[in-house]
């Protein structure tokens, strides 16, 4: 009887579980969607490497440079058919010789003018490189150092290829205002004729270019 009523249990269990099963509600499984793709980063200033930003006037330097350079070229190949300087202590032996350099200059630049090596761009370049040391006490300070030694006006002629005065003042530029403009060869100076500057050939006594106003 015990037994009986054990299987009979049993069964009933057995049929309430398969019953319970079939009327559970089935839970639909969640969709597969893709991963996200990453987000780019944020859109930022290409930064280059310390060292590889340019000076911003580095190309008219350079040009500037290559130009004076071409002169000082030029200037040797005249050396070549000038009347060699002898050892000597005679003045009107090395002016004889200055004379014959110059011409000899003048012949080979016959078609050069003004600009050919202070061009507009170097122009404004230079105006600007020179203009900080133009201002405040120790701008009025290098101002009458220049005025000082200028020559007066109508003493030097602005011309290409010109010769510069033998008893006009040299202006030579303060030490700090030289070192704001780009170095020159040791044949070549910057002279300030007034507000004016020259490009001066001490091999040649000559004037190779100008650029007026180069300060205010």
């Amino acid at each position: 009887m015990n037994k009986q009523m054990c299987l009979s249990a049993a069964a009933l269990l057995t049929f309430a579980c398969a019953a319970s099963a079939q009327q559970a509600p089935r839970v639909p499984a969640p969709p597969v969607t893709a991963a996200p793709a990453p987000s780019a980063p944020p859109a930022h200033a290409v930064e280059f490497p310390k060292g590889l930003n340019t000076n911003p006037d580095a190309k008219l330097v350079a040009d500037f440079t290559a130009r004076v350079e071409a002169y000082n070229k030029l200037r040797r190949d005249s050396e070549k058919n000038a009347q060699p300087l002898k050892r000597t202590n005679d003045a009107a032996d090395i002016g004889a010789a200055e004379k014959a350099m110059a011409q000899q200059i003048r012949v080979a630049r016959a078609n050069a003018k003004p600009g050919d090596i202070f061009t507009p761009a170097t122009q404004a370049m230079f105006r600007r490189l020179l203009n900080p040391s133009m201002k405040g006490a120790e701008g009025a300070e290098n101002k009458n150092a220049i005025k000082e030694d200028s020559p007066a006006a109508g003493e030097v002629p602005f011309k290409i290829n010109g010769e510069y005065p033998k008893d006009a003042p040299a202006a030579m530029v303060p030490p700090d205002v030289l070192k704001a403009l780009p170095p020159l060869p040791e044949n070549l100076q910057y002279r300030f004729v007034g507000k004016h500057l020259l490009l001066y050939c001490s091999r040649g006594n000559l004037i190779v270019d100008y650029m007026l106003n180069a300060i205010s």
